[in-house]
């Protein structure tokens, strides 16, 4: 037999229990196992977020995250990892690199599986970071582009299109001299486990 969804009455389920509205935050998708992706969440979104089991969230704006989503996550022991890349279109700002590389050696450290990425909307800040790990992926440059325009619709951007485009593996590769790589299964997925001493500390913002 199916599964079978019935609506109860009064927001209570048919043996007496409180029905639970799991919502989503804008443009939420899952990227790979442990990764996710979404726009900024709001209190509408925190039950959702707690099935998720986030250990950690990369939070890609310069504007300080706000007080009840720092709440959320100190009360659920969820690190905060912010990077803080300008979201304005005019004149247009191409893509900080530098800043990219640093979200994705927490991106893929698997200590801070699974992880959240958003910005504001979940479209260009966060697009170019999940197009740059599609390309360590060994995505083709047309798919990575058509993932970007999926999220981002009728509001792509060019430059960030130019960035993915010029965006080269080797330079990560290259910053991530003695990090372990590990893989999983026979996939083309790669993740890293990076030690204390060999990696430069990010900024964690306490909660």
């Amino acid at each position: 037999m199916g599964l079978v969804i019935v609506e109860a009455e009064n927001g209570l389920a048919a043996d007496g229990g409180v029905l639970s509205n799991l919502v989503p935050p804008t443009n939420f998708s899952m990227v790979d196992d442990g990764i996710f992706r979404s726009g900024l969440p709001d209190a509408s979104n925190f039950r959702f977020l707690e099935t998720l089991n986030l250990r950690s969230i990369i939070y890609l704006c310069p504007d300080p995250y706000p007080q009840e989503n720092a709440e959320f996550l100190a009360a659920n022991n969820i690190k905060l990892f912010q990077f803080g890349i300008n979201g304005k279109t005019e004149p247009p700002v191409p893509m900080p690199e530098g800043t990219i590389i640093e979200a994705l050696k927490i991106l893929m450290d698997v200590r801070n599986h699974p992880v959240l990425i958003h910005c504001n909307r979940g479209k260009h800040r966060t697009g170019c970071l999940v197009g740059c790990f599609r390309k360590l992926q060994n995505w083709c440059l047309s798919s990575v582009k058509d993932e970007y325009r999926h999220f981002a619709g009728v509001k792509s951007r060019t430059t960030d299109l130019c960035f993915l485009e010029s965006f080269s593996a080797v330079s990560l590769r290259q910053c991530l001299y003695r990090i372990i790589f590990q893989y999983h299964a026979y996939s083309s997925k790669r993740r890293l486990l990076y030690r204390e001493e060999s990696v430069q500390k990010p900024q964690i913002k306490s909660m």
